[in-house]
């Protein structure tokens, strides 16, 4: 057929069936636990990327003659065992782990995305791509971030490198699910009728309707890059001392649990904060996207 037959409106029975009412970022954030969840993340960013600039201390350096002293007004969150300023490093851990999203949850939808495509494209490529997850998932994550460490060195790239392989799995296998779903509907059987080329439908059609899906593995994703994170680091197999992150501080305030306990309150909150928010957001999302 033509060019022209790609842009034939589509019957009004056979198009992509519309949404039961329109849900936009308004409608989401008035969720309670979407808007919660949302409003605890965004505090915390803006905490990490505004506050360093206003503390008279940064977060390698000596702000105390005395380590370990008790939360005041000059350190709010006190000192650790060298008197460095735990505020500081509290928020220079919280940067870390946003950095560590901003660089591995992209890579993990690249990734994930990429090999779900080729898992729907047939029998021949899904059984091989379906079998290459199987084997990824089976592994822990902080066996494999072990493994990369061991590879590649202690350090981020070892910590990127791991959340990127363990979320991609995840996001390759419901993308498959959802792509093999739409391309099921009769808009994309009437699509293919009119002639519509493969790659337009994909794009203009399937893949917007799977968008849903997809949103919702980002913010698992983004949970289990905290995790990676903190976990790795409290091995020691992170981000290196002097530099500050959520786990090495948590670990690192394991020996003055009896002498010093508002050492660990610190960074164990904030972890957890992220990573329950995040879950929450993607179950949040799951259910008000599913009810549209």
């Amino acid at each position: 057929m033509s060019e022209l037959t790609e842009d034939v409106h589509l019957p009004a029975a056979a198009a992509a069936p519309e949404r039961k009412r329109a849900t936009g970022l308004g409608d989401l954030l008035r969720t309670p636990a979407i808007g919660g969840s949302a409003g605890v993340l965004a505090l915390l960013l803006l905490a990490a990327l505004i506050v360093p600039p206003l503390l008279p201390y940064g977060p390698n350096e000596l702000a105390s003659a005395t380590a370990l002293d008790p939360p005041s007004w000059s350190h709010p969150l006190g000192t650790d065992e060298l008197g460095r300023d735990l505020l500081a490093r509290l928020l220079a851990g919280i940067r870390v782990s946003l950095l560590v999203i901003v660089a591995a949850v992209p890579l993990a939808l690249l990734a994930g995305g990429l090999l779900g495509l080729f898992s729907s494209a047939g029998r021949w490529t899904d059984t091989p791509t379906q079998r290459l997850f199987d084997v990824v998932l089976a592994f822990p994550a902080l066996i494999m971030g072990i493994a990369f460490a061991a590879l590649l060195g202690a350090g981020l790239t070892a910590v990127i490198v791991t959340v990127a392989v363990a979320a991609a799995p995840m996001i390759g296998r419901v993308l498959r699910g959802a792509v093999r779903s739409q391309s099921a509907r009769d808009y994309v059987l009437a699509a293919k009728v009119t002639g519509v080329r493969p790659w337009r439908l994909y794009v203009r059609h399937i893949l917007p309707n799977c968008f849903d899906v997809v949103l919702v593995q980002t913010s698992l994703a983004c949970a289990t890059a905290v995790f990676i994170e903190g976990g790795l680091s409290f091995l020691g197999l992170g981000v290196r001392p002097p530099d500050s992150s959520l786990g090495g501080l948590l670990s690192s305030s394991l020996t003055f649990l009896t002498s010093s306990p508002f050492y660990a309150i610190g960074p164990l909150v904030v972890i957890s904060a992220l990573v329950l928010c995040f879950t929450l957001l993607a179950d949040a999302l799951n259910r008000k996207l599913a009810a549209r």
